[in-house]
């Protein structure tokens, strides 16, 4: 396919946390709210005078001194983060505000706030950790709200003087909401029998919004989506099966890369940083203030294995059978970062009950938080292909 036009630029931003849109939104006097964790409201994080950044340690090698701090029993991507903020790599951020989604990204955030990492010679920077509910129901609603409140929105007013009226919030959702249609109409190009945009690509485009200012991307993805309605699909497809990814953070696209070079196609992405749900538009009405609305859709649509009542934990299943129906996928890939707890409780159940009770074949692994250079999964990856493409000509069931 013809390469597109914006998906190198897209790439480049992905370089480097403090990519050229956040020196340019800060330069425009906006502030950046740093954060860890899709539990945090993203609306909240771009009213109007601030933008969000989802914290990702691209290019990562040693984690010496994070390790130093955590042990090496927490999860790479908590220690690749720890050491990104002790190297300096996240000084451009206002403050930062993380929910407790785990004991172990609390750690890193904990040790961010006590080494001093972003806060030296900022007079207003400030660390703020929620707490979030681990049940979806009325009790949760009301805990979410508080919090959002109490470490979101009077954080943001009194130290930096941000609008955080309801009317504010509500002009936040609907720039939130375009970029969200946006992303899901460009998903939507996976679909066919041949796609016209490969998974890399997706999420390629899919991780700048989560790493660059909305508002400077926006003329961006409505001219990729322009593209990709006249986009020619290659005569000949290069994937040889269809694969949905679920599990943990997938903050760097070569894992994306490298799962598609062994002859897959990724047709949806179920993990942190990716489309399903992160990028679901949220739904306001007039009858009920926008904060409230937002906490419960939030909560609600959530996918994480944080959310523990018997309800999330079967719905989340699912969720993960729906989109591969949807998407029409042969087979699932579980996935998750070395020593993420949550996720490998979520990725040991959740593998056995999809291939058992919905009867996809599952590929589960544990991987590093660099993918670069793993041959070994490289090449589990491509067995697990092979098998899915044999069990297709067999015309096996799924």
């Amino acid at each position: 396919m013809k390469d597109l036009k914006h998906l190198s630029y897209f790439e480049d931003l992905l370089q480097d946390a403090n990519n050229e849109l956040v020196i340019q939104a800060r330069g425009e006097g906006k502030k950046c709210v740093a954060y860890v964790c899709e539990n945090t409201p993203e609306p909240l994080l771009n009213l109007e005078g601030c933008f969000s950044a989802r914290l990702r340690a691209p290019r990562t090698s040693s984690m010496e001194m994070a390790t130093y701090y955590l042990t090496s029993f927490l999860c790479e991507y908590s220690r690749a983060l720890l050491e990104r903020a002790m190297e300096g790599g996240f000084n451009f951020a206002d403050c930062l505000i993380a929910p407790d989604g785990c004991s172990m990204i609390n750690r890193c955030v904990e040790n961010m706030e006590l080494l001093h990492t972003m806060d030296q010679g900022k007079e207003n920077f400030f660390y703020e950790n929620m707490e979030i509910p681990m049940k979806a129901d009325d009790n949760g609603l009301n805990l979410y709200v508080l919090q959002c409140k109490n470490h979101i929105l009077k954080p943001l007013q009194e130290k930096f003087g941000i609008d955080v009226s309801d009317a504010a919030i509500r002009k936040s959702v609907a720039e939130h909401n375009r970029v969200c249609e946006l992303i899901r109409a460009i998903g939507e190009f996976r679909k066919g029998d041949k796609p016209t945009i490969t998974g890399y690509e997706f999420s390629v485009i899919t991780l700048a919004t989560y790493a660059a200012p909305k508002y400077l991307i926006m003329d961006k993805l409505e001219e990729t989506l322009e593209e990709l309605k006249t986009r020619e699909p290659d005569e000949k497809s290069p994937f040889r099966a269809r694969v949905v990814i679920v599990g943990s953070e997938i903050d760097d696209p070569e894992f994306i890369k490298l799962v598609e070079s062994t002859g897959a196609f990724v047709c949806a992405d179920r993990y942190c940083y990716g489309s399903f749900p992160g990028r679901d538009p949220i739904q306001l009405t007039e009858d009920k203030d926008a904060l409230t609305q937002i906490c419960r859709q939030y909560m609600y649509r959530g996918q994480c294995p944080r959310y523990m009542d018997q309800a999330k934990m079967l719905g989340r299943r699912a969720y993960v059978n729906q989109l591969a129906k949807e998407y029409n996928a042969d087979g699932i890939i579980y996935e998750q970062v070395k020593f993420c707890d949550p996720w490998a409780y979520e990725r040991m159940v959740g593998s056995h009950v999809l291939h058992d009770d919905y009867g996809y074949q599952v590929l589960s692994i544990d991987r590093p938080y660099n993918v670069s250079g793993v041959g070994q999964l490289r090449t589990r990856v491509q067995a697990f292909i092979e098998s899915l493409e044999i069990k297709k000509i067999q015309g096996g069931a799924k």
